[in-house]
Protein backbone atom coordinates (compact mmCIF):
# COMPACT_ATOMS: atom_id res chain seq x y z
CA UNK A 1 0.00 0.00 0.00
CA UNK A 2 2.79 2.46 0.87
CA UNK A 3 3.45 4.84 -2.02
CA UNK A 4 0.19 3.92 -3.76
CA UNK A 5 -2.33 6.75 -3.69
CA UNK A 6 -5.72 6.10 -2.09
CA UNK A 7 -8.96 7.93 -2.77
CA UNK A 8 -11.26 8.76 0.15
CA UNK A 9 -14.89 9.68 -0.35
CA UNK A 10 -16.21 11.19 2.88
CA UNK A 11 -12.91 12.43 4.27
CA UNK A 12 -14.72 14.96 6.48
CA UNK A 13 -17.07 12.34 7.92
CA UNK A 14 -16.70 10.51 11.20
CA UNK A 15 -14.95 7.34 10.08
CA UNK A 16 -13.45 8.80 6.88
CA UNK A 17 -11.55 11.47 8.80
CA UNK A 18 -10.34 8.95 11.38
CA UNK A 19 -8.96 6.67 8.66
CA UNK A 20 -7.37 9.61 6.84
CA UNK A 21 -5.50 10.74 9.96
CA UNK A 22 -4.08 7.26 10.50
CA UNK A 23 -2.96 7.05 6.87
CA UNK A 24 -1.36 10.50 6.93
CA UNK A 25 0.53 9.56 10.10
CA UNK A 26 2.02 6.65 8.14
CA UNK A 27 3.04 8.89 5.24
CA UNK A 28 0.43 7.46 2.91
CA UNK A 29 -0.44 9.65 -0.11
CA UNK A 30 -4.16 10.43 -0.19
CA UNK A 31 -6.62 11.95 -2.60
CA UNK A 32 -9.99 13.25 -1.39
CA UNK A 33 -13.06 14.15 -3.43
CA UNK A 34 -14.85 17.10 -1.78
CA UNK A 35 -17.34 19.72 -2.94
CA UNK A 36 -15.18 22.62 -1.73
CA UNK A 37 -11.42 21.88 -1.71
CA UNK A 38 -10.55 25.27 -0.19
CA UNK A 39 -12.86 24.81 2.77
CA UNK A 40 -11.71 21.22 3.22
CA UNK A 41 -8.04 22.20 3.20
CA UNK A 42 -8.75 24.91 5.77
CA UNK A 43 -10.61 22.45 7.96
CA UNK A 44 -7.58 20.17 7.86
CA UNK A 45 -5.29 23.15 8.64
CA UNK A 46 -3.37 22.70 5.41
CA UNK A 47 -2.19 19.30 6.59
CA UNK A 48 0.05 17.72 3.99
CA UNK A 49 -0.57 14.35 2.41
CA UNK A 50 -4.00 15.05 0.91
CA UNK A 51 -4.61 15.98 -2.71
CA UNK A 52 -7.95 17.79 -2.83
CA UNK A 53 -10.19 17.14 -5.86
CA UNK A 54 -13.36 19.16 -6.49
CA UNK A 55 -16.45 17.06 -7.10
CA UNK A 56 -19.44 15.26 -5.67
CA UNK A 57 -19.89 11.56 -4.94
CA UNK A 58 -23.20 11.74 -6.83
CA UNK A 59 -21.34 12.74 -10.01
CA UNK A 60 -20.10 9.56 -11.69
CA UNK A 61 -17.65 11.39 -13.94
CA UNK A 62 -16.17 13.27 -10.98
CA UNK A 63 -15.65 10.03 -9.04
CA UNK A 64 -14.06 8.41 -12.10
CA UNK A 65 -11.65 11.31 -12.55
CA UNK A 66 -10.71 11.30 -8.88
CA UNK A 67 -10.10 7.53 -8.98
CA UNK A 68 -7.65 7.68 -11.86
CA UNK A 69 -4.41 5.96 -10.88
CA UNK A 70 -5.48 4.96 -7.36
CA UNK A 71 -5.36 1.43 -6.01
CA UNK A 72 -8.00 1.81 -3.30
CA UNK A 73 -11.29 3.69 -2.99
CA UNK A 74 -12.43 4.20 0.60
CA UNK A 75 -16.19 4.70 0.36
CA UNK A 76 -16.98 6.42 3.67
CA UNK A 77 -19.40 8.97 2.25
CA UNK A 78 -22.99 9.67 3.29
CA UNK A 79 -25.47 12.27 2.03
CA UNK A 80 -24.95 15.70 3.65
CA UNK A 81 -26.87 15.78 6.91
CA UNK A 82 -28.20 12.31 6.01
CA UNK A 83 -30.90 14.07 3.97
CA UNK A 84 -32.53 11.98 1.22
CA UNK A 85 -30.46 9.05 2.49
CA UNK A 86 -32.58 6.34 0.88
CA UNK A 87 -32.44 8.03 -2.55
CA UNK A 88 -28.70 8.76 -2.60
CA UNK A 89 -26.86 5.87 -0.92
CA UNK A 90 -27.13 3.34 -3.74
CA UNK A 91 -26.29 5.78 -6.57
CA UNK A 92 -23.20 6.80 -4.59
CA UNK A 93 -21.96 3.23 -4.27
CA UNK A 94 -22.74 2.59 -7.93
CA UNK A 95 -20.43 5.48 -8.85
CA UNK A 96 -17.63 4.04 -6.73
CA UNK A 97 -18.22 0.62 -8.26
CA UNK A 98 -18.01 2.04 -11.79
CA UNK A 99 -14.73 3.80 -10.96
CA UNK A 100 -13.26 0.68 -9.33
CA UNK A 101 -14.26 -1.57 -12.24
CA UNK A 102 -12.46 0.77 -14.63
CA UNK A 103 -9.24 0.73 -12.61
CA UNK A 104 -9.33 -2.54 -10.66
CA UNK A 105 -9.10 -0.59 -7.41
CA UNK A 106 -10.20 -2.17 -4.13
CA UNK A 107 -13.37 -0.73 -2.62
CA UNK A 108 -13.29 -0.30 1.17
CA UNK A 109 -16.57 0.16 3.04
CA UNK A 110 -17.28 0.80 6.74
CA UNK A 111 -20.17 -1.58 7.43
CA UNK A 112 -23.11 -1.39 9.83
CA UNK A 113 -25.40 -3.69 11.83
CA UNK A 114 -28.55 -2.43 10.14
CA UNK A 115 -28.32 -5.18 7.50
CA UNK A 116 -29.40 -7.66 10.17
CA UNK A 117 -32.35 -8.45 12.38
CA UNK A 118 -30.82 -8.03 15.86
CA UNK A 119 -33.37 -10.38 17.40
CA UNK A 120 -31.99 -13.32 15.41
CA UNK A 121 -28.27 -12.42 15.18
CA UNK A 122 -26.82 -11.93 18.69
CA UNK A 123 -23.37 -12.75 17.25
CA UNK A 124 -22.41 -11.43 13.80
CA UNK A 125 -19.84 -13.06 11.56
CA UNK A 126 -19.21 -12.92 7.82
CA UNK A 127 -21.85 -15.61 7.18
CA UNK A 128 -24.68 -14.15 9.27
CA UNK A 129 -27.94 -13.94 7.27
CA UNK A 130 -28.95 -10.45 6.24
CA UNK A 131 -32.70 -10.21 6.85
CA UNK A 132 -33.23 -6.54 7.76
CA UNK A 133 -36.59 -5.30 9.01
CA UNK A 134 -36.21 -1.61 8.05
CA UNK A 135 -35.80 0.35 4.83
CA UNK A 136 -32.37 1.52 5.94
CA UNK A 137 -31.34 -2.07 6.57
CA UNK A 138 -32.64 -3.25 3.21
CA UNK A 139 -30.68 -0.52 1.44
CA UNK A 140 -27.50 -1.43 3.31
CA UNK A 141 -27.98 -5.11 2.46
CA UNK A 142 -28.49 -4.23 -1.21
CA UNK A 143 -25.38 -2.06 -1.14
CA UNK A 144 -23.29 -4.98 0.12
CA UNK A 145 -24.90 -7.34 -2.41
CA UNK A 146 -23.81 -5.06 -5.25
CA UNK A 147 -20.28 -5.00 -3.89
CA UNK A 148 -20.16 -8.77 -3.62
CA UNK A 149 -21.41 -9.10 -7.21
CA UNK A 150 -18.49 -7.06 -8.59
CA UNK A 151 -15.77 -8.44 -6.30
CA UNK A 152 -14.54 -10.68 -9.11
CA UNK A 153 -13.55 -7.56 -11.06
CA UNK A 154 -12.48 -5.30 -8.20
CA UNK A 155 -11.73 -6.57 -4.68
CA UNK A 156 -13.88 -5.44 -1.77
CA UNK A 157 -13.14 -4.98 1.94
CA UNK A 158 -16.00 -4.39 4.40
CA UNK A 159 -15.31 -3.87 8.10
CA UNK A 160 -18.39 -3.82 10.32
CA UNK A 161 -18.38 -2.22 13.78
CA UNK A 162 -20.65 -1.00 16.57
CA UNK A 163 -21.59 2.53 17.65
CA UNK A 164 -18.72 4.99 17.60
CA UNK A 165 -17.01 6.65 20.50
CA UNK A 166 -13.86 8.74 20.30
CA UNK A 167 -12.66 12.33 19.96
CA UNK A 168 -14.36 12.76 16.58
CA UNK A 169 -17.55 10.81 17.27
CA UNK A 170 -19.78 13.86 17.69
CA UNK A 171 -22.61 12.45 15.57
CA UNK A 172 -23.00 9.42 17.79
CA UNK A 173 -25.27 7.95 20.44
CA UNK A 174 -22.58 8.65 23.01
CA UNK A 175 -22.44 12.37 22.18
CA UNK A 176 -26.09 12.94 21.30
CA UNK A 177 -27.80 10.82 23.95
CA UNK A 178 -25.62 9.36 26.68
CA UNK A 179 -24.00 12.69 27.59
CA UNK A 180 -24.55 16.32 26.62
CA UNK A 181 -21.48 17.97 25.00
CA UNK A 182 -20.11 21.29 26.12
CA UNK A 183 -20.16 21.04 29.90
CA UNK A 184 -19.84 18.81 32.95
CA UNK A 185 -21.85 15.60 32.96
CA UNK A 186 -25.03 16.22 34.98
CA UNK A 187 -27.04 13.20 33.90
CA UNK A 188 -26.89 10.18 31.61
CA UNK A 189 -29.55 9.30 29.02
CA UNK A 190 -29.10 5.63 28.22
CA UNK A 191 -30.70 4.23 25.05
CA UNK A 192 -30.36 0.60 26.13
CA UNK A 193 -30.35 0.16 29.89
CA UNK A 194 -30.04 -3.50 30.79
CA UNK A 195 -29.11 -4.70 27.27
CA UNK A 196 -25.66 -5.53 25.94
CA UNK A 197 -24.17 -3.22 23.33
CA UNK A 198 -21.07 -2.97 21.13
CA UNK A 199 -19.01 0.21 20.84
CA UNK A 200 -16.13 1.01 18.50
CA UNK A 201 -13.38 3.42 19.55
CA UNK A 202 -12.69 5.31 16.33
CA UNK A 203 -8.87 5.43 16.50
CA UNK A 204 -8.78 1.65 17.01
CA UNK A 205 -11.23 0.99 14.18
CA UNK A 206 -9.32 3.30 11.84
CA UNK A 207 -6.09 1.54 12.79
CA UNK A 208 -7.66 -1.80 11.87
CA UNK A 209 -8.60 -0.46 8.41
CA UNK A 210 -5.08 0.83 7.85
CA UNK A 211 -3.44 -2.42 8.95
CA UNK A 212 -5.72 -4.42 6.66
CA UNK A 213 -4.92 -2.19 3.70
CA UNK A 214 -1.23 -2.86 4.35
CA UNK A 215 -1.70 -6.60 3.63
CA UNK A 216 -3.65 -6.67 0.33
CA UNK A 217 -2.18 -10.01 -0.74
CA UNK A 218 -3.71 -11.74 2.28
CA UNK A 219 -7.21 -10.41 1.71
CA UNK A 220 -9.86 -12.37 -0.17
CA UNK A 221 -11.44 -10.76 -3.22
CA UNK A 222 -14.54 -10.22 -1.08
CA UNK A 223 -13.60 -9.74 2.56
CA UNK A 224 -16.30 -8.98 5.13
CA UNK A 225 -14.90 -8.57 8.64
CA UNK A 226 -16.21 -7.73 12.07
CA UNK A 227 -14.49 -5.36 14.50
CA UNK A 228 -15.29 -6.45 18.05
CA UNK A 229 -14.47 -3.18 19.80
CA UNK A 230 -15.77 -2.60 23.33
CA UNK A 231 -18.44 -5.04 24.48
CA UNK A 232 -20.74 -3.74 27.23
CA UNK A 233 -22.53 -6.91 28.40
CA UNK A 234 -25.41 -5.26 30.26
CA UNK A 235 -25.33 -1.59 29.31
CA UNK A 236 -23.75 -0.62 32.63
CA UNK A 237 -20.06 -0.51 31.63
CA UNK A 238 -19.86 2.92 29.96
CA UNK A 239 -22.02 4.70 32.58
CA UNK A 240 -19.85 3.18 35.31
CA UNK A 241 -16.65 4.35 33.61
CA UNK A 242 -18.08 7.84 33.08
CA UNK A 243 -18.91 8.11 36.78
CA UNK A 244 -15.42 6.95 37.71
CA UNK A 245 -13.80 9.51 35.42
CA UNK A 246 -15.86 12.49 36.60
CA UNK A 247 -15.47 11.42 40.22
CA UNK A 248 -19.12 11.62 41.23
CA UNK A 249 -22.46 9.93 40.80
CA UNK A 250 -25.04 11.31 38.36
CA UNK A 251 -28.63 10.25 37.67
CA UNK A 252 -29.29 7.92 34.77
CA UNK A 253 -32.48 7.95 32.72
CA UNK A 254 -33.80 5.84 29.89
CA UNK A 255 -34.12 7.19 26.37
CA UNK A 256 -37.68 8.30 25.46
CA UNK A 257 -38.35 5.54 22.95
CA UNK A 258 -42.08 5.89 23.67
CA UNK A 259 -41.98 9.40 22.21
CA UNK A 260 -40.11 8.26 19.11
CA UNK A 261 -42.69 5.50 18.57
CA UNK A 262 -45.51 8.01 18.90
CA UNK A 263 -43.96 10.43 16.41
CA UNK A 264 -42.58 7.84 13.97
CA UNK A 265 -45.68 7.86 11.69
CA UNK A 266 -44.89 11.49 10.85
CA UNK A 267 -41.46 10.51 9.46
CA UNK A 268 -38.25 12.49 9.83
CA UNK A 269 -35.91 12.07 12.78
CA UNK A 270 -38.36 10.18 15.04
CA UNK A 271 -38.97 7.59 12.33
CA UNK A 272 -35.23 7.09 11.77
CA UNK A 273 -34.59 6.73 15.50
CA UNK A 274 -37.55 4.39 15.96
CA UNK A 275 -36.07 2.06 13.32
CA UNK A 276 -32.89 1.80 15.39
CA UNK A 277 -34.61 0.90 18.66
CA UNK A 278 -34.30 -2.91 18.18
CA UNK A 279 -30.50 -2.57 18.07
CA UNK A 280 -30.65 -1.22 21.62
CA UNK A 281 -33.20 -3.78 22.81
CA UNK A 282 -31.28 -6.82 21.56
CA UNK A 283 -27.56 -7.37 22.22
CA UNK A 284 -25.40 -7.79 19.11
CA UNK A 285 -21.74 -8.79 19.37
CA UNK A 286 -19.15 -8.96 16.60
CA UNK A 287 -17.15 -12.12 15.90
CA UNK A 288 -13.71 -10.79 14.97
CA UNK A 289 -12.10 -14.21 14.38
CA UNK A 290 -11.19 -13.53 10.74
CA UNK A 291 -9.87 -10.04 11.54
CA UNK A 292 -7.64 -11.47 14.28
CA UNK A 293 -6.51 -14.21 11.88
CA UNK A 294 -5.32 -11.50 9.49
CA UNK A 295 -3.85 -9.00 11.96
CA UNK A 296 -2.78 -11.20 14.87
CA UNK A 297 -4.78 -9.05 17.27
CA UNK A 298 -7.42 -6.36 17.07
CA UNK A 299 -6.31 -2.81 17.95
CA UNK A 300 -7.68 -2.15 21.41
CA UNK A 301 -7.51 0.87 23.69
CA UNK A 302 -8.60 0.30 27.32
CA UNK A 303 -12.19 1.41 27.79
CA UNK A 304 -11.23 3.92 30.49
CA UNK A 305 -8.85 5.67 28.09
CA UNK A 306 -11.35 5.58 25.22
CA UNK A 307 -14.13 7.11 27.32
CA UNK A 308 -11.80 9.70 28.88
CA UNK A 309 -10.60 10.88 25.45
CA UNK A 310 -14.19 11.07 24.22
CA UNK A 311 -15.38 13.10 27.20
CA UNK A 312 -12.44 15.50 26.91
CA UNK A 313 -13.11 16.11 23.22
CA UNK A 314 -16.78 16.80 23.99
CA UNK A 315 -15.87 19.30 26.70
CA UNK A 316 -17.46 17.14 29.38
CA UNK A 317 -14.49 16.29 31.54
CA UNK A 318 -13.05 18.59 34.17
CA UNK A 319 -9.50 17.31 34.50
CA UNK A 320 -9.27 18.90 37.93
CA UNK A 321 -11.99 16.62 39.25
CA UNK A 322 -10.58 13.59 41.05
CA UNK A 323 -11.46 10.26 39.50
CA UNK A 324 -13.02 8.06 42.14
CA UNK A 325 -14.53 4.61 42.12
CA UNK A 326 -18.32 4.64 42.13
CA UNK A 327 -20.46 1.70 43.25
CA UNK A 328 -21.59 -0.36 40.26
Amino acid sequence: MHGEKLLILGVNGTIGSAIARKLIARGQPLRALVRDPGAAAARWNGRGGIEWIAGDAMDRDAVARAAGGVGTIIHAVSPPGYRNWSELVLPMIDNSIAAARATGARIVLPGTVYNFDPAETPLLDDHSPQRPKTEKGRIRAELERRLEDVSGECPVLIVRAGDYIGPDARSSWFAQALVRPGGPVRRLIHPGKGAGHSWAYLPDLADAFVQLLAIPDRLRSFERLQFQGIWDPDGALLPRVIRQLIGRDVPEHGFPWWLMRALAPFGGFPRAVHDIEPYWRHPVRFDNSRLVELLGEEPHTPVEVAVRDTLRALGCLDDAAPAAPVPA
